[in-house]
């Protein structure tokens, strides 16, 4: 991926050039479909929710803002990140009022042979449990849907959020026992 390249599109995006995303898509694919794959594979939220269509749909979404406000590539990443998970935390909305009809129970998170309907609960305790997070410290719920949605290291997600490396490890850390906490003391 050519950094530069990138970092040019951008500002054409930025500067309002309508042909921007179109570049931009075939350079960043490869890296979404990382990010994509990530998430699917943790929830496997189903058939209908694939790695393409997942891809497709949060760039769809990126590119439904009015103007693409993107400072970097991180930036960029970062935002698609967010739009995955709003994707996924629908989709398992969707099939929670479905095949539950809207009721769910406290779950855990820990990695085991649980049912396509457990994982659709265990997506949206999450999100409640990053929502609440979100209202405590919009930078603590920012470096865990880098981390743990983007697949960030520590070392960019500190670069994102204008952090030294020691204090994205510090909120990692408070992140983390505030979410075990809000999901009921399981495994985060």
């Amino acid at each position: 991926m050519d950094e530069g390249e990138i970092q040019e599109i951008l500002a054409a995006a930025r500067g309002g050039d309508d042909t921007a995303a179109e570049r931009l898509f075939p350079l960043v694919y490869k890296q979404l479909r990382g990010t994509a794959r990530r998430q699917l594979r943790r929830w496997r939220p189903g058939d209908s929710l694939n790695t393409t269509a997942l891809v497709h749909e949060a760039y769809i979404k990126l590119l439904g803002r009015s103007k693409l406000e993107v400072q970097d590539r991180h930036h960029f990443f970062a935002l698609a990140a967010r739009a995955m998970r709003q994707i996924v935390v629908d989709h398992a909305r969707g099939r929670s009022a479905q095949k539950r009809g809207g009721n769910d129970a406290p779950v855990t998170l820990h990695e085991s042979k649980q049912g396509a309907e457990t994982r659709v609960v265990e997506v949206l305790a999450l999100d409640r449990a990053l929502e609440a997070l979100t209202r405590r410290s919009e930078r603590l719920a920012k470096l865990v849907e880098l981390r743990f949605f983007g697949g960030f290291t520590f070392e960019e997600s500190a670069e994102v959020l204008g952090l030294s490396r020691r204090t994205a490890h510090r909120d990692w850390r408070k992140a983390r026992a505030f979410l075990y906490n809000e999901l009921g003391g399981e495994s985060a």
